[in-house]
């Protein structure tokens, strides 16, 4: 892999932004921010960012788009292996390079989340890694109300092919489903059931709630045991995050409200909120919405959720709508992530870290990926019409020349 010279790019470091700066890449990390020009290779590909954005690569500890590639329609499912191709593509192109498949294991559910079905697709993923373009990572979830699931979830675990597991309660009464008639639409509208199907399902679940609380702390015990990072999911409550935190978990997904995301800011628990939610400005459940947490300082990172191409989009839209530093912005959708899951080796720009870059251009207003590296190596392109590329450039030409008191203050 030939060494790559990124020029006239607008780098976010973590503290700060360094406008029209270069960075060096070798050996699929990051050589050097700014080198001397005696330290650049001959051989190094050069590659212009003239107007464009230098990000870290982004991490998504959560996004379930997997589950529409290989079944887009309910029931109408598509080759696993196909689909596993067809999502790292999306997220090379969205500018993640670290993504999280979030695979639900719910056996009572049709299709994919069915957890046979669930089982092989994450062996699928792990199949595929020697062909990946990005650093494609497993987050299994389980479904509290589903026992038959748990084994199957000890296996994976076991053989080393889980990187993040979370635990879920999608019956009627609490957290996403507030109401009985919130779960029967969902189930209608999602899983193509009939309203006596979905009426059967909710109380299916509420049976079987019955010994969720034993097999919520078998699993997270073994989490534990086997070093994986351990999330609840939609958390409603301060009282569940402390229920939660006592029994070993690290991160709260999609808290429902801002008491219960500042109960878990108080535990030290990071927050995971939906990207979706910021550009949309509302929770598809009627939940909290995520830009008010971003404001209060409870919110420490973004998913994708459902859909990749998001999460750059809310990162910015962070910076806008909540005033953030744009270092501060980025840290949602990198650095926070990296931490929470322990990955010391990515999600900042520094010298030595693994080299997962994004370029983005402001096109038509919007934050567009045009280039992707995956541990130093390109996995993503696209050219833009000449004169597209149009809001970063404005603001290269106001700024200092990168005299090192060029720096923008985070």
């Amino acid at each position: 892999m030939l060494p790559a010279y990124l020029t006239h790019a607008r780098i976010v470091l973590p503290d700060g932004v360094l406008p029209d700066s270069a960075l060096l890449i070798e050996d699929g990390r990051i050589a050097a921010i700014e080198p001397a020009a005696a330290a650049v290779p001959r051989a190094a590909q050069v590659i212009d960012l003239r107007g464009q954005t230098l990000l870290p690569g982004l991490i998504d500890l959560h996004c379930d788009a997997i589950e529409k590639e290989a079944e887009p329609r309910s029931r109408v499912m598509f080759p696993l292996d196909f689909a596993v191709a067809q999502v790292d593509r999306r997220n090379a192109a969205a500018g993640i390079t670290t993504p999280y498949h979030a695979v639900s294991f719910a056996g009572h559910e049709f299709g994919v989340r069915n957890y046979d079905t669930a089982g092989d697709l994450v062996r699928t993923v792990t199949a595929f890694r020697d062909h990946s373009l990005v650093d494609n990572r497993i987050h299994c979830r389980f479904e509290v109300t589903d026992a038959s699931a748990l084994p199957v979830l000890e296996r994976l675990m076991a053989a080393g092919l889980v990187d993040l597991v979370s635990v879920m309660d999608h019956s009627p009464g609490q957290g996403q489903f507030k109401t009985l008639d919130a779960y029967l639409a969902y189930m209608m509208g999602n899983h193509a059931m009939t309203r006596d199907e979905a009426k059967a399902a909710a109380d299916r679940k509420l049976l079987d709630k019955e010994g969720a609380p034993q097999r919520v702390e078998h699993l997270l015990a073994l989490a534990a045991r086997l070093g994986i990072p351990a999330a609840s999911h939609d958390d409603d409550s301060p009282q569940r995050i402390a229920a939660m935190h006592a029994l070993g978990v690290r991160m709260s997904e999609f808290p429902i409200n801002l008491e219960t995301a500042r109960a878990a800011a108080a535990k030290a628990l990071p927050t995971i909120l939906g990207a979706p939610n910021v550009l949309r400005g509302e929770s598809q459940s009627g939940s909290m919405r995520a830009i008010d947490a971003i404001r209060a300082g409870v919110a420490d990172c973004l998913c994708s959720d459902y859909q990749p191409a998001t999460l750059i989009a809310a990162a910015f839209a962070a910076e806008r709508l909540a005033g953030l530093s744009l270092p501060r912005a980025a840290a949602l959708v990198s650095a926070n992530p990296a931490a929470a899951c322990g990955l010391s080796d990515r999600g900042r720009i520094a010298a030595g870290l693994r080299a997962d870059l994004v370029a983005v251009a402001m096109v038509a207003g919007q934050p567009l990926v045009t280039h992707t590296w995956s541990a130093g190596r390109l996995v993503f392109a696209a050219r833009y019409p000449v004169g597209a590329v149009g809001s970063d450039s404005a603001d290269l030409e106001r700024m200092p020349a990168p005299g090192r008191e060029g720096r923008e203050a985070a």
